[in-house]
């Protein structure tokens, strides 16, 4: 069975809602992220960090889960900082109510192509997360999960088909996202307690 990771890239929010403290922000979409992660089967959980949040990341990990230090908040440094596994996924953190079943999607199609990405759901530019087999393709271009779109990431492909497309998901960046949030979902218990507290519906 191939080795696959599955890692929470915990890069700086931009946005947070008015009477939320960013930083608390911040943590508590990491905490409710890193937990849906943390019940996933077959895959090892990891968080990635810039050295300057890496006890941002102590605090919110379980106990064994491996934190890596990285000098440039992207999933090719991530895939960089990797060792021994076979398929690795790298995630956006600002996505507390994602369903397992999307993260499943992204790694499904590594059976057979090198490299799958799932877009940000409703258009728009951004990455929900990206994932290949390891090592990583020479062809993947350096991608950032706030700008990049599924086209970056084909530019130099062998072949189009080389990357697949899968489900997408909207991340949580402004006004507009916060609103779909739904109340009967189950998880994001961090992000609901701190909206709940701020006043806001949750």
């Amino acid at each position: 069975m191939a080795r696959r990771v599955v890692v929470a890239l915990l890069g700086p929010v931009r946005w947070s809602p008015p009477g939320v403290d960013r930083a608390q922000w911040r943590a508590a979409l990491a905490e409710d992220v890193i937990d849906l992660l943390a019940t996933l089967n077959e895959v090892e959980v990891a968080v990635a960090v810039s050295p300057a949040d890496r006890a941002l990341a102590d605090a919110l990990v379980w106990p064994g889960t491996a934190v890596y230090e990285v000098a440039e908040l992207t999933p090719n440094a991530v895939f960089a900082a990797l060792e021994g596994h076979d398929e690795a996924a790298v995630l956006a953190a600002d996505v507390p109510d994602l369903p397992a079943l999307t993260v499943g999607k992204l790694l499904r199609p590594l059976t057979t192509r090198p490299v799958a990405v799932a877009p940000v759901e409703g258009g728009g530019s951004g990455l929900l997360g990206v994932a290949v087999r390891l090592p990583v393709p020479g062809w993947l271009p350096p991608l950032d999960l706030d700008t990049a779109v599924p086209a970056d990431a084909r530019s130099g492909a062998p072949r189009p088909g080389d990357v697949a497309v899968t489900a997408g998901w909207r991340r949580l960046r402004g006004p507009a996202d916060l609103a779909t949030l739904d109340p009967a979902f189950e998880g994001w218990e961090a992000t609901r307690a701190l909206l709940s507290g701020s006043g806001r519906p949750a």
